[in-house]
């Protein structure tokens, strides 16, 4: 599927949090939204989500207006994951995963979650409660959660934050397979600067609510001479003419 957005905006009541935003992710693209904490990455998500109701502009989905479509059904091909929004922490793991499937109607859930417990290596805590287990394994059910629809968008905020270098890497190689298999749209908000070289094919970067540049890593690393996108970031973030 195919996400675009044209000069997406949100305001709350006199604070512009998203000031006429756009991009578009192709099918089988990665996205890399990168910016300061409060530059708008999460509020922009919502919007993506339909959780907040953007005040202007246009969110198309197949070149279909979002507004337009059935919300259920266009909904059902998105998912989500964020180390910031915890599961259920009374539930087991397997719990999660069975009431997040039937919330997306998956057919075969039993097998579904089989195969991706497998894949995440989630097995050996399958039963055991959410809340109780570690940063490394709560972030792997997160994936996991995000994938049990076979999403055709997915939304990843930090999918990596507080991990370990092996599990870290464990999961960016797990991400970039399965977007391989399956020709999925990604968007990707991360302060990992590693990560994102890594993963996305194009990135735009936020200040105070405007993307103030995009492109590819590369692009942006040779236009603002740096030797890294780290640099790059920094110079962007701190430098208030790169807005002007």
């Amino acid at each position: 599927m195919k996400l675009e957005v044209k000069n997406l905006e949100k305001k709350f009541k006199n604070f512009t949090a998203v000031n006429n935003v756009s991009f578009c992710i192709n099918e089988g693209e990665t996205l890399g939204v990168l910016g300061p904490n409060g530059c708008g990455k999460t509020t922009t998500i919502g919007m993506l989500l339909g959780l907040i109701k953007p005040s202007n502009g246009k969110i198309l989905i197949d070149e279909e207006n979002f507004e337009n479509l059935n919300r259920e059904k266009v909904l059902s091909k998105f998912n989500f994951a964020s180390p910031y929004v915890e599961l259920p922490k009374k539930l087991t793991v397997k719990e999660n995963l069975e009431i997040y499937g039937r919330l997306y109607g998956v057919k075969e859930l039993s097998k579904r979650i089989q195969e991706i417990s497998k894949d995440l290596n989630l097995e050996s805590f399958l039963n055991k409660k959410t809340g109780e287990l570690s940063s490394g394994q709560k972030n792997r059910v997160s994936l996991a959660k995000s994938l049990i629809n076979y999403p055709k968008i997915l939304f990843l905020d930090e999918p990596t934050a507080s991990l370990d270098p092996d599990i870290g890497d464990f999961v960016r190689k797990y991400i970039e397979e399965y977007k391989s298999k399956n020709k999925i749209s990604i968007l990707l908000a991360s302060h990992n600067m590693r990560e994102v070289e890594r993963l996305c094919d194009q990135v735009i970067m936020m200040k105070e609510g405007k993307i103030v540049d995009s492109g590819t890593c590369k692009s942006l690393i040779d236009k603002h001479g740096r030797n890294n996108l780290e640099d790059t970031f920094l110079k962007l973030a701190r430098n208030k003419n790169e807005l002007e």
